[in-house]
């Protein structure tokens, strides 16, 4: 999102200084086992800006000089109510509201419109769109936010009567993703997502984009020109779908490299948790409980975007991994599906899901029917699902008890406090999937590599070590059985 100048003082920097009262969390800590996140120095990162005094170039004097304080964006929320109820209308709009914070705007209004669909030419109305200018000049604001994806035809319309900048939805998201992408593979990701958007968008301010090559092009000689006649926006739309081309070709390399590691995984018959749900419901901070993973822990939407496997051990010695995804939303834009397919897949290949629920948010069943969209469109919902419902240290009881009623197989936790953390890492555990071949070996004390690999990607009965060497009752993949066939023994 952009910034604009104002006279308005900008905030007090030792305002921030509450960021870590409200989180409870200190990033330069030094002791891991006083945050149940981990040592959180990605958040440190993001946080470690200090102030240098007598760096201002601010004046008093402000005709002085133009230097101006900058400002968030000022934005005014637009919303057509086409189903359900009012609650659920303002769900959403508290949703938006959230989204637009996340990506550094300013709230000023909100405003929701009653309509059967929303209006094909503004999506609004037309009679309402002058309402909307006046709020729009009434409040300075300088962008309208739109919850819905709008046709290129509406966000022209609107841009033309509203006269400020309007966006939808997509784009917002678009750009708390950019925001937040940090590896190479989110970076290319989101990049091809938002070409993929604007390509459908292109228009020129006044006719511009509409204008025919002129000099040099003209006559074919200009450079990027393929020749007279082409116009601005054809040429604007030539190379964006020669950058996407660049992007798919880069997108295909990073996923054989991904598809390399899960390779080996199956190989080695790893069993796989992947932790799925809305955005913001705690998927991070359960990672982090359940393995110590220290990763980015923070209260915004769509604070992770680069997946993050973990291998852990279960109590008799089995290994496997655990891998936080990237958080769904409601109507989460199918440009971004797409070019988000590849980590999206990892919850495709998992054994299990653990399906994160923030059981303090205002509607966590529209949150659960919202996530398991998503998955269907991924082609994940036959994977086996533990719904988890999350935060219920900040949840109001009637809301847990009704949650209890309606999702009995769920098991309530706080990633937070660690409360049913236990109960949940053995349900996960129990859920995974056993080996399917018994088999009863003495296996020579040299190679005890094969111990290793059953402790590892078997499950061990008994073992007893002898003079002959390592006797075990165990069940095992066929792979692994196949190696321990030279050393079975049969009972008896």
């Amino acid at each position: 999102m952009t910034r604009r100048p104002s006279q308005q003082p900008g905030p007090d920097p030792e305002d921030f200084d509450d960021l870590y009262d409200d989180a409870d969390l200190d990033p330069w800590g030094d002791d891991p086992e006083e945050h149940p996140d981990g040592m959180q120095q990605d958040l440190a990162d993001r946080l470690s800006l200090k102030r240098v005094a007598g760096m201002s170039t601010q004046v008093d004097d402000i005709s002085e000089v133009e230097y101006r304080d900058l400002q968030l964006e000022r934005v005014v929320l637009i919303s057509v109510w086409t189903k359900g109820t009012e609650r659920d209308a303002e769900n959403a709009m508290t949703e938006l509201k959230l989204l637009s914070e996340t990506a550094g705007a300013q709230v000023l209004e909100g405003l929701i419109q009653r309509r059967k669909s929303p209006d094909p030419a503004t999506y609004i109305g037309r009679g309402k769109v002058d309402e909307l200018r006046e709020v729009v000049v009434a409040t300075g604001a300088d962008t309208v936010i739109c919850d819905g994806e709008l046709q290129p035809a509406q966000l022209r319309n609107l841009e033309d009567r509203v006269k400020v900048k309007v966006i939808d939805r997509t784009a917002l998201i678009l750009d708390i993703f950019a925001q937040h992408a940090k590896s190479v593979e989110g970076k290319t990701q989101v990049e091809l997502a938002q070409l993929q958007y604007l390509r459908q968008r292109l228009r020129g301010w006044g006719g511009n984009l509409s204008r025919q090559a002129g000099g040099q092009a003209a006559g074919g000689a200009g450079i990027g020109g393929r020749g007279p006649g082409e116009t601005k926006i054809e040429t604007d739309r030539r190379r964006i779908n020669t950058r996407v081309a660049i992007l798919r070709r880069r997108m295909r390399e990073l996923d054989a490299t991904r598809e390399n590691k899960r390779a080996d995984r199956r190989r080695n018959r790893i069993p796989s948790i992947a932790i799925v749900g809305y955005t913001n419901a705690g998927k991070s901070s359960l990672l982090n409980r359940l393995t110590d993973a220290g990763v980015l822990v923070e209260n915004a939407l769509f604070a992770t975007l680069d997946p993050t496997t973990r291998r852990h051990t279960t109590p008799d010695g089995r290994v496997y991994t655990l891998t936080d995804t990237v958080g769904f939303v409601r109507h989460l834009p199918h440009d971004l599906v797409e070019a988000f397919k590849s980590t999206l897949e990892e919850s495709n290949e998992a054994d299990l899901l653990l399906h994160v629920v923030d059981g303090s948010d205002p509607d966590p069943v529209g949150q659960v029917q919202a996530v398991r969209t998503v998955l269907n469109d991924i082609d994940a919902s036959q994977v086996p699902e533990q719904l988890v419902i999350n935060k219920i240290d900040a949840a109001e009881p009637e809301a847990l008890q009704m949650l209890r009623t309606q999702f009995p197989e769920a098991v309530f936790v706080s990633a937070r406090t660690g409360e049913g953390i236990a109960e949940l890492r053995a349900i996960a555990e129990s859920r995974l999937p056993s080996p399917e071949v018994s088999i009863e070996a003495m296996i020579p004390y040299e190679r005890g590599d094969l111990v290793d690999k059953i402790h590892k990607h078997g499950q061990l009965i008994t073992l007893e070590h002898t003079g002959e060497g390592t006797r075990v009752v165990a069940r095992v993949h066929p792979e692994l059985g196949g190696e321990l066939k030279a050393f079975e023994v049969h009972p008896g």
